[in-house]
């Protein structure tokens, strides 16, 4: 399905019948990612699947997609669809689209899932690395999307999923040099969230992968510290849904089922 936002076109798809579950793909990536899990979730409840902003067949809509745009045209979406409550679950970039919707939006949601994702802002090394892969894509984005994508796999993945890696690069090499360079600029500029953590009253689950290439184990544990954030531990690298695709899809069903 399509709508009109901000005279660009937003993709997105909604199955099933039951509690309303939001999938928001990561960067590089667009709803496709979500397709095994669909199959699954759909059965019992209504997934709602959206491209976001510069990714998929969805358009852009300036030089900076910030994490607040991306939730507030993901709140359009919804609106149109005439939705109230709903589950978010985000892998990477879209876990942080997740919880800027939540600062938004605190009152229609249910629970988030924070899979590969992380709810503390860039640190100076990481924006300075945003910098160089924005230098990068300007060059030639589709020798950057060829190198970016294998280093999110563990490293022993990256010759055992050799053609998996090669439809996720394949999805990728799609999207258009300014919908990469607008999300790394918005990742960029992105807020702390860790107090949602301590604030928020419904079920929060993060999925991490102890060989994460993009995210730091250690700092991804520390933010759950005291809190009752449900953390989930997978062996292997930022591409859960690939690496550790029947387990993931066990612990989001059940997470789906906590979330009343």
């Amino acid at each position: 399905m399509e709508i009109l936002y901000k005279n660009s076109t937003i993709h997105f798809s909604s199955q099933g019948k039951g509690k309303v579950v939001i999938l928001l793909h990561g960067f590089l990536e667009n709803s496709s990612m979500w397709n095994n899990l669909v199959e699954v979730l759909s059965k019992k409840n209504r997934i709602i699947c959206i491209d976001l902003l510069g990714h998929g067949k969805t358009g852009n809509v300036g030089y900076i997609h910030t994490m607040e745009q991306q939730a507030e045209m993901v709140k359009f979406v919804l609106n149109h669809l005439k939705l109230r409550k709903y589950i978010f679950i985000g892998h990477s970039m879209g876990g942080y689209v997740a919880l800027a919707f939540f600062k938004l939006f605190p009152q229609h949601l249910k629970g988030i899932c924070l899979m590969n994702s992380t709810a503390l802002a860039d640190t100076t090394e990481k924006k300075i690395n945003r910098d160089r892969a924005i230098v990068a894509v300007k060059e030639n984005h589709k020798t950057f999307v060829r190198i970016a994508i294998p280093q999110l796999f563990a490293e022993y993945n990256r010759t055992i999923l050799v053609k998996e890696i090669n439809e996720v690069t394949k999805e990728a090499l799609q999207i258009l040099p300014q919908g990469i360079i607008a999300a790394l600029e918005g990742m960029k500029i992105r807020k702390d969230q860790t107090s949602i953590f301590k604030t928020a009253i419904f079920p929060i689950q993060m999925i991490i992968g102890k060989q994460d290439p993009a995210l730091e184990y250690k700092t991804l544990i520390n933010q759950t510290k005291n809190t009752t954030v449900r953390v989930v531990e997978f062996p292997d690298g930022h591409m859960s849904h690939i690496e550790n695709k029947n387990v993931l899809i066990e612990s989001l069903v059940s997470f789906v089922k906590s979330c009343k």
